[in-house]
């Protein structure tokens, strides 16, 4: 299962994989914040097909021990953001200093006649969890997420 990504602009660097009635969501980047931005992005492809227009900035702070940890603290700060404001994001910035990562959100409010949402994540699990560098130097960071 396959989300679009954006219409347009760089090749897509994420992808959806089915995980029973769950959804597993992975980035691919250069570094472990890009791959992380994919992966949320991935996590907006498993909402909706439709473009999501950077009508609202929010910032959102995580803080973990490990990478991988901060990884699906990074997902679920989205989804409490998704949850709490009744919105989609489609643009994200990562920063990660050490243990600490700051993240930008640009989004709309949902619409559901436009959007017409598929799922609702509830939340990012340890189920499949893995952020790894490979032989190439490129990063993935992926887990499995609650619908």
């Amino acid at each position: 299962m396959e989300g679009h990504g954006q219409k347009t602009g760089p090749a897509r660097m994420w992808e959806l994989f089915p995980h029973d009635a769950d959804v597993g969501v992975r980035g691919f980047g250069a570094t472990p914040a890009e791959a992380f931005q994919q992966a949320a992005l991935a996590l907006t492809a498993a909402v909706t097909d439709e473009p999501v227009e950077a009508r609202t900035i929010v910032e959102v702070e995580c803080r973990a021990p490990a990478l991988d940890l901060l990884f699906v603290e990074w997902l679920n700060a989205i989804i409490y953001e998704m949850a709490v404001r009744r919105m989609l994001f489609g643009r994200f910035e990562v920063r990660i200093d050490g243990d600490m990562l700051n993240g930008t959100l640009w989004g709309e409010p949902v619409d559901v006649l436009r959007h017409v949402p598929a799922a609702e994540p509830k939340g990012a699990t340890y189920g499949e969890l893995q952020v790894e560098q490979a032989a190439d130097g490129s990063w993935s960071a992926a887990c499995i997420v609650d619908v």
